[in-house]
């Protein structure tokens, strides 16, 4: 954990430290938007700097870092639209991690450049700042009382996920207990079809600051109650969670993409 007041390059001097580092980056089309300034010095991170803190989530829930839109570690040829890093502050234990909170802001950051087509999400779960040992049983799932949230709007979705543990091969120690969890506890927001083969995007992320790069993982297919980034922060925060209660205490990267048509016809010939 980092120092208080501890000078480091891209964190906000003055921060309290953090448990983690948050990652997200979306990917997609935007069609940029015909009343923006042409011609503003108010790039992605002040924008993202700017909205945290007026929504009281900097300092809050994260220290703010670094976003932008392109990125120099970016697959070629990837649709990457945005990035957005911060460090989380240390959580509550009657909370999950603030992966909700923290792509609505990338949400609102990416609405202010133009209308977004997303093809798919990633982000790193620093699951190593949840510790839930003093956590009662019923207690060990927050994520699971902010479900009922979707269930007024259905459009589901079919998309793929992806969860990987970097170097580190805990993931495929976990990835049985994963699939049953994600089964059986998250059906009311995405409901878990079936284990696939699956090598997502590189993600425009420095190993240093998980495990990197990818190697160990484990995917899915199954339908997402909405094409959102609010789903896809639940879903984060979901499998934070249950990653935790299971002694997973690895970053993950998360990567929940909808699935191109030569995509779905390989599953469906799978089956």
């Amino acid at each position: 954990m980092l120092a208080q007041n501890t000078a480091t390059p891209g964190l906000v001097q003055g921060s309290r430290g953090t448990a983690g580092t948050l990652y997200a980056a979306i990917y997609g089309g935007l069609t940029p938007r015909p009343d923006r300034e042409p011609v503003t010095d108010r790039d992605t991170y002040i924008q993202f700097h700017d909205r945290a803190q007026a929504m009281g989530w900097l300092d809050t829930l994260w220290d703010m870092n670094d976003a932008g839109r392109d990125h120099p570690l970016a697959a070629p040829g990837s649709p990457l639209v945005a990035w957005f890093q911060a460090g989380a502050c240390p959580v509550p234990d009657s909370r999950s991690l603030p992966v909700r909170p923290f792509l609505s802001c990338a949400g609102d950051v990416t609405a202010r450049l133009g209308q977004l087509r997303m093809q798919a999400a990633q982000v790193l779960l620093p699951v190593q700042s949840l510790d839930i040992s003093a956590r009662p049983e019923h207690a060990r799932m927050p994520s699971l009382q902010a479900a009922a949230w979707f269930d007024d709007v259905r459009c589901w979705t079919t998309v793929h996920l992806t969860v990987d543990s970097g170097q580190d091969p805990v993931i495929h120690q976990a990835a049985h207990r994963l699939h049953r969890g994600l089964t059986e506890l998250a059906r009311d927001v995405f409901r878990c079809e079936s284990r696939i083969e699956l090598d997502p995007v590189s993600p425009p992320l420095p190993d240093g600051v998980w495990s990197g790069p990818p190697r160990h993982r484990a995917s899915f297919q199954g339908t997402l109650i909405e094409w959102s980034l609010d789903a896809v922060g639940w879903l984060g925060e979901f499998i934070a969670d249950l990653a935790a209660r299971e002694s997973s205490g690895v970053p993950l990267l998360l990567t929940v993409s909808r699935p191109t048509p030569d995509q779905q016809n390989i599953t469906q010939q799978a089956h």
